[in-house]
């Protein structure tokens, strides 16, 4: 499933790799592109998206 979220709070590549950090722990599998511009993430995961937020609450990143 492709799953895509805003994260208002990323804003550098050291955010971005952070989050794609976070996605992969979880789902090794996943392909993930980010935009810190826009502040898109796109996951393309078998990972629930309830999970994915919750990688992603747990290093301080809020997806919406």
């Amino acid at each position: 499933m492709t799953l895509q979220f805003k994260i208002t709070n990323m804003a550098c590549a050291a955010c971005a790799n952070r989050v794609t950090k976070a996605i992969k722990s979880i789902d090794t599998n996943a392909s993930v592109q980010t935009n810190t511009k826009t502040k898109l993430v796109s996951i393309q995961t078998q990972v629930s998206e309830s999970v994915i937020k919750e990688a992603l609450a747990a290093i301080g990143y809020l997806a919406a």
